[in-house]
């Protein structure tokens, strides 16, 4: 062992074993025909999504960090996620499922002695143990990836987990909050397993606005489909407009209504679409609709940030809303601990210090920015993780959701996606000017 900290080794060390019990929890609970199957065109069939997992690993960390020989070369073009789109993947001579399995195993028990020696210092990749921490963010992300495709595929329930607690404390004090304008510190420089679009720290001046306490609600939601909310061109982007009459959507996916009432699938389960909950499921575009609406707007990405970090009384923006300590079950729902948000006004001891909730995890939430690099962006450890998807075809999405892992979940954490996305786990809350 070399004298790099121990605690974060072990901190690697947890986070690669969370993410795998994760990835078999998420795959052994199939047969093969549903491993293999691909259950919509929007994502990959599952083994693709299992040996990719391993392919990723063996690539940064016994190649880049440990110099290793690639151990099976012939298949890094199958899991080149750039090189294949998720609808021809099928066609590919994947691994099987148990071939993805041993593959991804052989790799894991490799990456175990290359732990225990790598020093945690030298280069980019190894400081802080950068390289194990990315990761484990990867494997949890594609954890969410294959939980989405559980969530589109047909069949009976495989996935069980206990609902979440019923909200602890008072309700939030009021329904929005006044977030004072002003400077702040927005992204990180010191995180050590942020990724690159994350960095560098930068100082942001934000007017100030008002800012929902929580997540907007299946019930709210509702009242917008009930006002003609998909039948009134206005309150339509012309893009968000033209979807929804192509596609013919008039609610949020996996929603339909049946004898006056509001159903909707949610893992293999059909239930009525429970009020308290925030919306799920919904576009960028919806989101927006519903904003204008309501006589609001979606929040720029700074104003999500600053509202979930920014500290008024000291200046400093923390790691996450209530703190800077890694998040827990009484913080927010996080991790695949339950498979659907938390009703709205839920964790009260995860709120900013201005009262905001449920700002990480549950859904993640649409912001009204375009994904772009901060002042300083580097493209670091490549190029296709972050800077490919620059610019206005790609939304920003902030603090993830309930199927989000807390390695890959922080105050400072973006995701991006095409805003005419709905199979993701996505809601939103609105703000409006002052």
């Amino acid at each position: 062992m070399n004298d790099a900290p121990q605690d974060l080794r072990e901190q690697a060390l947890t986070a690669l074993t969370a993410a795998r019990q994760r990835t078999a929890g998420l795959t052994d609970c199939v047969d093969a025909d549903d491993l293999t199957a691909q259950h919509s065109p929007l994502m990959s069939p599952l083994v693709w999504d299992l040996a990719h997992i391993g392919n990723m690993e063996e690539l940064w960390l016994l190649r880049n960090v440990a110099g290793h020989d690639p151990m099976h070369p012939e298949i890094d073009p199958l899991y080149d996620a750039f090189e294949h789109p998720r609808a021809e993947r099928p066609t590919l001579p994947l691994l099987p499922p148990d071939e993805a399995r041993r593959y991804t195993a052989e790799v894991r028990g490799k990456v175990f002695d290359v732990l225990e020696k790598t020093p945690f210092e030298g280069n980019d990749l190894l400081d802080a143990g950068f390289a194990f921490g990315m990761i484990a963010q990867h494997e949890q992300q594609h954890d969410e990836t294959m939980l989405i495709t559980h969530q589109l595929r047909r069949g009976a329930a495989v996935l069980t987990a206990p609902d979440p607690d019923p909200p602890a404390g008072p309700p939030p004090a009021a329904a929005e909050v006044l977030v004072p304008g002003g400077p702040f510190m927005m992204g990180t420089s010191a995180e050590p397993w942020s990724l690159d679009n994350e960095r560098p720290a930068h100082e942001r001046d934000v007017p100030a606005f008002w800012i929902d306490t929580a997540p907007v609600t299946n019930a709210d939601y509702q009242r917008f489909v009930a006002d003609g909310g998909y039948t009134t061109r206005r309150w339509w982007a012309p893009e968000g407009w033209e979807q929804i009459r192509r596609h013919g959507i008039g609610a949020p996916l996996f929603w339909w209504s049946e004898g006056g009432q509001w159903l909707r699938r949610r893992f293999g389960v059909t239930e009525p679409v429970p009020a308290a909950e925030p919306v799920l499921h919904v576009s960028w575009y919806e989101a927006d609709a519903y904003a204008r609406w309501a006589g609001r707007r979606l929040p720029t990405e700074a104003e999500w940030e600053k509202a979930a970090r920014h500290d008024p009384v000291t200046g400093r923006s923390r790691r996450y809303p209530w703190g800077d300590e890694d998040p827990t079950s009484e913080h927010a729902n996080l991790g695949q601990r339950h498979l659907r948000p938390a009703p709205a006004g839920s964790y009260a001891r995860g709120a900013s210090p201005l009262g905001v909730r449920q700002l990480i995890g549950d859904v993640w939430e649409w912001t009204a920015s375009d994904f772009t690099g901060y002042p300083g962006f580097r493209a670091f450890p490549y190029r296709e993780y972050s800077e490919v998807f620059f610019g206005p075809a790609h939304k920003v999405l902030r603090g993830g959701s309930f199927a989000v892992d807390a390695v890959a979940c922080r105050g400072t954490f973006r995701n991006w996606d095409l805003p005419v996305r709905r199979q993701i786990f996505s809601g939103f809350r609105t703000v409006r000017d002052v």
